[in-house]
């Protein structure tokens, strides 16, 4: 998607960065250098009237809620989603959460993590049409209530991200140090674990059932995940890097464009030297957080973690699932079977993902720099 898109997005719907508060909006503007583009002046104004209000609704929300924020805490072991982006993490986490029995964060929960206990009601009520029918860079349904990454949430909580890349594109990789936890402080990696622990207190708040977790971006913090909560399940899913690395490199095109401050032009994606390449970017990426995978991986007792493939969770979801269940011991599947045979019978049978081809040359590079990748999973 290049930035021309932008103008078929429409102009109301909620970016990233609506939730945040005043000094978490401060930062990322100043992290930028403050390169928002003419462009994007209007998001920028609208968001900065949003942090007033964020402001005044997590102080509200504060005073009537206090008693089950102070007493929150989570409803049995979470279970993490883990694995590149464009792996099918996406598609598995709202899978999973078609099981009442599990909960997930809430796309408005991590776009309003402040002060969602408060607003969320209102806006699952009256404005659910701000949301596009679809999503920007493949072909996944929103909406407020549909399951989201709480990366989201953390960004707009003022955390390090890799996702600020997002806001200002043209600057770069940014707080790649995040994508695995390991080399920080380790005030700054507890006060980042205790922010995630908070966040998800409150959406216990909301759900009052086990929740299922996903960001790809969790994939390569799983040895810190596994200490901060000692019984979680973790499911790791892999898929065909000849697949994964050119819809990887849409999705980042996607999100730049709708949801950047700063106009990206297709030139700039790959010419600009004062920006990176998004090819090298994504290359980069999943080198260091399978690194770290990889390293820390032995940290979580094998009956606490599954792997998977996309290619065969898309031929056969219900066995997939099934899988997974068994050998996690989440629940029992015949519970849940019937819902999802439901929805393989329809809607999966329905949805067509986006294709993608390589030349003979990105071939090559990926088989040498993604050669572990390659290897251990079986590609």
């Amino acid at each position: 998607m290049s930035d021309r898109s932008l103008n078929r997005y429409p102009f109301y719907c909620p970016r990233f960065w609506h939730g945040m508060r005043p000094r978490a909006w401060w930062n990322l503007l100043k992290k930028g250098n403050f390169q928002v583009s003419p462009s994007r002046w209007p998001m920028a104004i609208i968001i900065s009237i949003a942090t007033v209000f964020n402001t005044a609704f997590t102080w509200i929300q504060g005073l009537l809620f206090r008693r089950k924020l102070r007493e929150a805490e989570l409803h049995g072991p979470p279970v993490f989603i883990i694995g590149h982006w464009r792996s099918g993490t996406t598609l598995l986490h709202e899978l999973m959460v078609r099981d009442e029995r599990f909960s997930s964060p809430t796309t408005y929960q991590c776009f309003a993590p402040s002060h969602f206990l408060l607003t969320q009601w209102f806006f699952r009520t009256f404005l659910r049409w701000l949301l596009p029918g679809k999503r920007p860079m493949d072909n996944m349904d929103t909406g407020w209530d549909r399951p989201q990454e709480d990366e989201f949430a953390l960004v707009n909580l003022g955390l390090p991200s890799p996702y600020r890349r997002i806001a200002f594109p043209n600057q770069g990789r940014v707080d790649m140090e995040y994508l695995d936890l390991d080399n920080i402080s380790d005030e700054d990696r507890q006060v980042w674990l205790d922010t995630l622990k908070d966040f998800l207190h409150r959406v216990s708040i909301s759900t009052t059932r086990p929740l299922v977790i996903k960001s790809p971006t969790h994939t390569g913090r799983i040895g810190h995940l596994a200490k901060a909560f000692p019984h979680a399940k973790f499911i790791h899913i892999t898929r065909d890097p000849r697949a994964l690395f050119p819809s990887t490199c849409r999705l980042w095109r996607s999100l730049d464009a709708v949801q950047g401050l700063q106009a990206v032009t297709p030139d700039q994606h790959h010419d600009d030297a004062a920006s990176e390449p998004i090819d090298e970017y994504v290359l980069a990426c999943l080198e260091q957080m399978y690194a770290a995978f990889h390293a820390h991986r032995d940290q979580v007792a094998p009956h606490h973690i599954i792997d998977i493939r996309y290619e065969d969770l898309i031929a056969d979801p219900i066995a997939t699932l099934q899988k997974i269940y068994e050998s996690l011991r989440l629940a029992d599947f015949e519970t849940v079977r019937s819902e999802l045979q439901t929805w393989a019978d329809t809607e999966h049978q329905a949805y067509q993902t986006n294709s993608h081809q390589l030349s003979t040359d990105e071939e090559q590079l990926l088989l040498k720099r993604w050669n572990e990748y390659f290897e251990r999973y079986g590609y």
